[in-house]
């Protein structure tokens, strides 16, 4: 799962992200699965994932997206063919993102909810990522990320984190331990030296960056996503001591 935000894709007709207020959204598929109800609806060219109620993310705006996954790479000072852990599939933007940069070498995606990753392979979220899902360079891991970091042997060149709404607004208690010393820790671990971490967030969180700190993340900073209103979105950034 993904945090709330998405990318401007049309859907049907209309323009892109058009949404008209007075029309119910359509539930296209309804799941329950080991963390709770999961749907997938379409709000005029919109498509939407809702959990246990709570609106995640939609096909609107990709600008959070395209900055997680290009500010790592230039994070990475042109290391050739990177290989990036991207955890959360959500509608398929960070992964389509990626697949369609040439510069990255092996892109694995970490999702926990099968009906997530099946509305990508041929359900409705397919035609954002059906090429990506086709790239040889793809792979789709189905698994908690919190216990995928914990528990992997793999290592990769950058972490990109689009799993909730920041290190102190996460979707599920559970991955609060992502954000502390020891999931930062795991975080370090499965970085190569030199490897970048980037968390998405919807707000700057100054406690976050200094627990990077601590842990040992060097060069940490925020850059922000502008936004129509309100406080900027950011991404989170910290390298791997080498």
């Amino acid at each position: 799962m993904t945090a709330p935000h998405g990318t401007t894709t049309p859907y049907g007709t209309g323009a892109p992200g058009a949404q008209d207020p007075y029309e119910p959204p359509v539930v296209l598929d309804r799941r329950e699965g080991a963390h709770g109800e999961v749907v997938l609806r379409r709000h005029g060219t919109l498509l939407q994932i809702i959990a246990n109620g709570c609106f995640l993310m939609d096909t609107s705006d990709g600008r959070s997206e395209r900055l997680l996954v290009d500010a790592a790479l230039a994070a990475l000072d042109g290391r050739p063919g990177p290989e990036v852990l991207i955890g959360g599939l959500g509608v398929g933007f960070s992964l389509a993102h990626a697949a369609a940069d040439a510069r990255w070498g092996r892109i694995t995606v970490v999702e926990r909810e099968p009906a997530v990753v099946e509305w990508h392979r041929g359900g409705p979220l397919s035609a954002l990522t059906a090429r990506a899902l086709a790239d040889p360079r793809t792979a789709i891991v189905e698994s908690d990320l919190v216990h995928y970091v914990n528990e992997t042997s793999a290592t990769f060149d950058a972490l990109c984190l689009d799993i909730d709404n920041g290190p102190g607004w996460t979707v599920t208690d559970g991955n609060g331990d992502l954000y502390a010393t020891a999931g930062l820790a795991g975080c370090a671990r499965v970085l190569r030296p030199g490897g970048v971490l980037a968390v998405w967030s919807a707000q700057p969180s100054p406690e976050f960056e200094g627990s990077m700190r601590n842990v040992g993340f060097q060069q940490v900073r925020t850059e922000e996503i502008p936004v129509a209103r309100g406080v900027p979105d950011v991404v989170h950034l910290g390298i791997r001591p080498g």
